[in-house]
């Protein structure tokens, strides 16, 4: 499989970025797709398609939220000879209540059921909260701010690093075993927001502070920052998950694809600190 370019959508995201990254460091070929990448690519112009699948025989799907891209997109690269796809998904699809839709759960359940459909081989990454929402995600700026306010209370969540979801996608991509396989993916153990930000001014040398508000505090301050109030809400809505501790579960999907524990949140914290991600 590995002759042949292997093709990365959103290479320029938290995780195609670092499949891009482990790919090359095993010195293989690599064709990044993009809006900005080497090879560009926008999921809502078919056009750039078929010249990001040429001569590619793997591929690393990374979807649209809220769209059926996916589906149109397969039977196309399985005409294009693709033979090997991995598909990013999410946490919770399966789980009955465990966010409200807005379309984004029913364009997963379509993708998965489109890769599952395609005739070749496929795996299926479904990572919880990635750990590198402090760094470079939702909570970042918040974080380097030192004080981070969420309607989140004390749930908790297995906070999983973006470096393993990322080696588990390689793994899939070029080794054999992993055909028809699932992997829901975490960390070690559920972390609370105070664990995190504890976690994090340990490494980072300085003190970072987590404040829980209700749901109508923190939509009101999003509204005075200037969110739309629907946007606003809609953003609550995403924190609820974490807010009920439906993300505190912890799975096995990085020991079975790689044969070792994931790395705890506290190792994220200690190399983002080393590597200078919460400078301001």
């Amino acid at each position: 499989m590995t002759e042949h370019p292997i093709l990365v959508t959103g290479a320029t995201g938290k995780s195609g970025r670092r499949v891009v990254g482990q790919l090359r460091a095993k010195g293989l070929p690599v064709r990044t797709a993009a809006r900005n990448g080497e090879c560009t690519f926008d999921w809502t112009d078919r056009g750039t398609w078929d010249a990001a699948l040429e001569g590619v025989r793997a591929v690393y799907i990374v979807q649209l939220d809220g769209t059926k891209l996916v589906r149109p997109f397969v039977e196309r690269a399985v005409g294009h000879g693709v033979g090997r796809i991995v598909l990013a998904s999410g946490r919770g699809i399966d789980v009955p209540g465990y966010a409200k839709d807005g379309g984004v759960l029913e364009g997963l359940v379509d993708s998965e059921a489109a890769v599952r459909e395609s005739g070749v081989e496929w795996t299926i990454s479904r990572p919880g909260w990635f750990a590198q929402n402090f760094s470079e995600g939702f909570f970042a700026d918040a974080v380097r701010a030192g004080e981070l306010r969420l309607p989140a209370g004390d749930g908790a969540a297995a906070f999983v690093d973006a470096e393993d979801i990322a080696a588990v996608v390689v793994a899939a991509l070029t080794e054999d075993g992993h055909a028809g396989r699932i992997y829901e993916l975490s960390g070690p153990r559920a972390v609370t927001l105070t664990e995190a930000v504890a976690a994090i001014s340990g490494a980072a040398g300085r003190e970072v502070l987590y404040v829980p508000l209700s749901v109508r505090e923190y939509v009101a301050e999003l509204v005075r920052q200037g969110w739309p109030p629907a946007d606003a809400e809609a953003f609550a809505d995403i924190i609820e998950p974490l807010r009920e501790g439906k993300d505190a579960y912890v799975s096995d999907g990085v020991r079975r694809a790689l044969g070792r524990p994931p790395r705890t949140f506290a190792e994220f914290a200690e190399s983002t600190a080393a590597a200078g991600g919460w400078q301001a």
